[in-house]
């Protein structure tokens, strides 16, 4: 069964059942307790299924069908993979442009599909180290490479963004909604397109965005995020807007719009944020390569610390385990700030 077949559970499946019937024939129950035996099989399949969230059983269906295609317009076997087609193939990725932590979860997508086929990974059979030096090197020389990490989006460009979907219309609407939440509630892209209904209540100060699970909270302890009225962004005030279109329907809280402008019930993919941010920060007259959805999040975290918001409040709408990557933000908001040569240069 490949990763994609994993979405979406898994009781019924025929490679479920024949394993269920092989642990029940090779044991010694009566046939009276093989039905609970066969449940409880189902039961620790789903338990172990759920180790992953569904964003990350998605990135690696398309990660492992990427690599079949690789495999299979080269000749080369896919599963089992030899470890010297799995280190070629990072090479590839890496020669290709991809980010150093793109590559180690194209490796982590191969090894998930080898263990769920009952297969030893390339790693483990990596008697050379190939893999492992492949992703040292691939690391090392992307270090040596200047990157151009994304720009944050101010609160006042994300106004003027925010000003560029102009009209009624349901898209545009839908759009000015997903910015000033984004921003306002520090969201990543998968944690917007994430959100239910339900997770969004409005109260006297403002309204209450509750994330079920995230990037940095994989287990889904999930945190409620506080957003205020607002006086420049008025994220309330625009998404009461999409609301009143959207309806209450249980589901997305963001959805898709259809080809002429409709109201679809379909949720939204993360790369559309991106592509939604791109697009009105080239109507700004912003670089859209310097933009991504992660620029509303870095946007509130910048305009944050410009404030002098204190890093506990900040972390408590970022959501961060580590304040070091938080006191990043701060120290380069603050980076002018009583420079040691203003007073000489």
């Amino acid at each position: 069964m490949r990763v994609d077949e994993q979405i979406g559970g898994g009781a019924g499946r025929p490679e479920i059942a024949g394993s269920a019937s092989a642990l029940v024939a090779a044991s010694d129950l009566s046939p009276a307790c093989a039905p609970e035996l066969i449940a409880e099989v189902e039961a620790a399949r789903s338990y172990r299924l759920r180790a992953r969230s569904a964003n990350t059983l998605r990135a690696y269906a398309s990660d492992w069908r990427q690599f079949q295609d690789w495999c299979w317009g080269r000749g080369l076997e896919p599963l089992p993979a030899l470890p010297e087609v799995v280190a070629t193939y990072l090479a590839s990725l890496s020669r290709a442009g991809r980010a150093d932590s793109t590559v180690t979860r194209h490796l982590a997508a191969i090894t998930w599909q080898h263990r769920h086929d009952g297969l030893p990974p390339p790693t483990a059979r990596d008697t050379h180290q190939l893999i492992a030096d492949t992703l040292s090197g691939i690391r090392r020389e992307q270090r040596a490479r200047p990157t151009r990490k994304k720009a944050a989006i101010g609160a006042k460009d994300l106004a003027a963004m925010i000003g560029k979907a102009d009209g009624l219309g349901t898209r545009a609407v839908r759009d000015r909604a997903i910015l000033a939440l984004g921003l306002a509630a520090a969201l990543r892209r998968s944690e917007l397109v994430a959100l239910q209904l339900a997770d969004v209540q409005l109260v006297e100060q403002g309204l209450t965005v509750y994330v079920r699970h995230s990037k940095t909270d994989q287990e889904g302890e999930g945190a409620t995020i506080a957003v205020p009225v607002g006086k420049v962004l008025r994220p309330v005030a625009h998404l009461n807007a999409w609301l009143a279109i959207r309806g209450g329907e249980p589901g997305p809280l963001f959805t898709r719009i259809g080809t002429k402008g409709e109201y679809t019930a379909e949720a939204m993919s993360d790369r559309s944020v991106a592509r939604l941010v791109k697009r009105y920060a080239r109507l700004q007259g912003l670089d859209p390569a310097m933009m991504a959805g992660h620029s509303l999040r870095a946007g509130f975290l910048t305009e944050a610390a410009r404030t002098r918001a204190s890093p506990a409040k900040m972390q408590e709408v970022s959501r961060h385990k580590s304040l070091k990557v938080l006191l990043g933000y701060v120290r380069s908001a603050e980076r002018f700030d009583e420079h040691a040569g203003a007073g000489f240069l």
